[in-house]
């Protein structure tokens, strides 16, 4: 920690510390505000949120700025990801193949109309249509690393002098957003409609519990009460390990063929690959079993996501974003109002009406205003409550993290050249 010119620099463990003290927070106050249990809003949104409040109150009042070390929160994410890859079953992913295509077309169009109202907007201000692409798919659907990547090339191009800060500005509005909308409309929607979810495969009834009934983020009471014992943590961090290190062979592989993907992409399919691929019996020869769907997976995962999004949300500078108040909570409005029509009709319809789609509606405020890890936190809280969701944490993250960057990759380049 070093504290120099009214900057308090807090470096990478003390930040993963205070994360770890946030998700407290969080989870204390949603166990006592009955309306966060009921909207299922996540510990770390939350807490998260509640910090930011406090380091803008810092700078407000003692002209402080608090400034947080990333790098191990990275890291934590990489983490979340390839467990979600390890949980991924070829069966599922077959069974996921419509609902995936779905979700896909559905994700793709969104991202039109997302531009093209930033634009109407915007231009309501008399500010440039390349505002309103940023407060499109540059910083919501793309997030802060899209804005970071294409703000100096719209401020130069477009002449948008304030890109950087508009765009960081909507992605950080957005991150709220998302965080806050996913589980009140599962709610609504499974209460609507009676919804739960399917019943566990036959044939695995005879362990304590089915592993299609385990979570993918978190812990049962039932799987608390089980417990997990240190060589079951031990197995499941092994597998992570051997995933990551064959997604930095991938990243390297793939990126020989000019391709840049985020390291958390390629893990996220290293671990697909090898619990889909890999015989069963080579492990055993370990003395292990692969840990798919075993609840040293789910606490880890839970333990990763929530951290990082703790971290991802108090580092958030909120200071930062009251000159550009009016457009950019005029866009976000339209944005969100956007977002809950095309989640309730025209989504969950399209997926079947069921519990599954109804956990995808969750994800998908976060994929289309925030981020893939708001997306998993969101429908983390609603599984976690109602019951698990395999189809959803299949096609989500592979629609989110995978596909949306280079349908982006296109996608802002074409609104640029046709409206700006």
């Amino acid at each position: 920690m070093d504290m120099q010119d009214g900057l308090l620099r807090i470096d990478s463990f003390l930040a993963v510390t205070i994360g770890i003290l946030v998700l407290f927070v969080g989870k204390r106050i949603n166990s006592r505000v009955r309306l966060f249990q009921d909207l299922s809003i996540p510990d770390p949104v939350t807490g998260g949120l509640l910090f930011s409040v406090l380091f803008a109150l810092f700078y407000l009042i003692f002209g402080l700025v608090v400034e947080l070390e990333l790098r191990a929160r990275d890291v934590l994410l990489v983490y979340f990801f390839t467990t979600i890859g390890i949980n991924a079953r070829a069966a599922d992913l077959l069974a996921g193949g419509r609902p995936f295509v779905i979700l896909l077309l559905i994700t793709l169009g969104f991202m039109f109309a997302q531009n093209l109202t930033g634009i109407a907007v915007a231009g309501l201000f008399d500010l440039p249509a390349a505002v309103g692409v940023v407060g499109g798919t540059v910083s919501l659907i793309g997030g802060h690393g899209t804005t970071i990547a294409w703000a100096p090339t719209i401020a130069e191009q477009q002449g948008i002098a304030n890109a950087m800060e508009i765009g960081i500005a909507s992605a950080t509005f957005g991150l709220i957003l998302a965080s806050l909308m996913g589980g009140p409309i599962a709610r609504f929607l499974i209460t609507r409609h009676g919804l739960t979810p399917s019943p566990a495969q036959a044939g695995e009834n005879e362990q304590k519990y089915s592993r299609d009934d385990i979570q993918e983020i978190g812990l049962s009471e039932q799987q608390q009460a089980a417990g997990v014992t240190h060589m079951d943590f031990l197995a499941a961090m092994l597998a992570i390990h051997v995933a990551i290190i064959l997604g930095y062979v991938l990243n390297g592989i793939i990126g020989e063929f000019g391709l840049k993907l985020p390291l958390f992409v390629t893990c996220l399919f290293a671990g697909i690959l090898l619990t889909n691929l890999v015989p069963t019996r080579l492990y055993r020869a370990l003395g292990i079993g692969w840990p798919t769907r075993t609840p040293a997976i789910a606490l880890i995962a839970d333990v990763a996501l929530g951290t990082f999004l703790a971290m991802s949300l108090m580092s958030m500078q909120l200071w930062t974003l009251i000159d550009l108040a009016a457009p950019i909570f005029t866009i976000l409005a339209a944005q969100f109002a956007l977002a809950v029509v095309v989640t309730i009709l025209v989504l969950f319809p399209l997926l079947g009406r069921d519990y599954d789609a109804a956990v995808v509606a969750a994800g998908f405020g976060g994929v289309t205003l925030g981020s893939t890890p708001t997306a998993m936190a969101n429908m983390a809280t609603v599984t976690q409550r109602y019951g698990a969701s395999h189809r959803a944490f299949i096609i989500v993250p592979l629609v989110s993290a995978f596909f949306i960057d280079l349908a982006n990759a296109l996608i802002i380049p074409f609104f640029l050249r046709t409206f700006a």
